[in-house]
C-alpha cells in the first residue's frame, strides 16, 4: 500500500529554519515526481517545490526561491524540504506529494498521492 508520512513541522521564529521530511512506502521514489505543497488558513493549497527523478530538474514557487531547497534520498525512499529565512507568511500546513506523471509541475491536480500534512508556524 502506497503511503507518505510527513514530519518535521513546528514553531519557529522569523528568520529561523526547519527541515521537513517525507517518508514513502509502497512505491519506488525514483519513478515519481515528488513535491511539497502548503495550505494556509482560508487559502488554496499551493505548490512550493517539486523534483523530477528522471532528469533532476526542480521548480520552486517564486515566494520561496532562494530560501527553500528540495532534496531526495533514494536509499531511504524519502525527500526533504529545507526551509531557511522563514517568514510569518510561510505559516501553513505543509504536504508532501508524489505524481506518476513524469512532468515537473506545481499544479496540485497532477499529484495522486499525498501525505497527511505537518504544521509549520512562523511567529515571534
Amino acid at each position: 500500500q502506497l503511503q507518505l508520512v510527513a514530519s518535521g513541522g513546528g514553531l519557529v521564529q522569523p528568520g529561523g529554519s526547519l527541515r521537513l521530511s517525507c517518508a514513502a512506502s509502497g512505491f519506488t521514489l525514483r519513478d515519481y515526481v515528488i513535491g511539497w505543497f502548503r495550505q494556509a488558513p482560508g487559502k488554496e493549497r499551493e505548490g512550493v517545490s517539486c523534483f523530477s527523478s528522471s532528469d533532476g530538474g526542480t521548480i520552486y514557487a517564486d515566494s520561496v526561491k532562494g530560501r527553500f531547497t528540495i532534496s531526495r534520498d533514494n536509499a531511504k525512499n524519502s525527500w526533504y524540504l529545507q526551509m531557511n529565512s522563514l517568514k510569518p507568511e510561510d505559516t501553513a500546513i505543509y504536504y508532501c506529494a508524489a505524481s506518476p506523471i513524469p512532468i515537473l509541475s506545481l499544479w496540485k491536480g497532477s499529484y495522486e498521492y499525498w501525505g497527511q500534512g505537518t504544521q509549520v508556524t512562523v511567529s515571534s
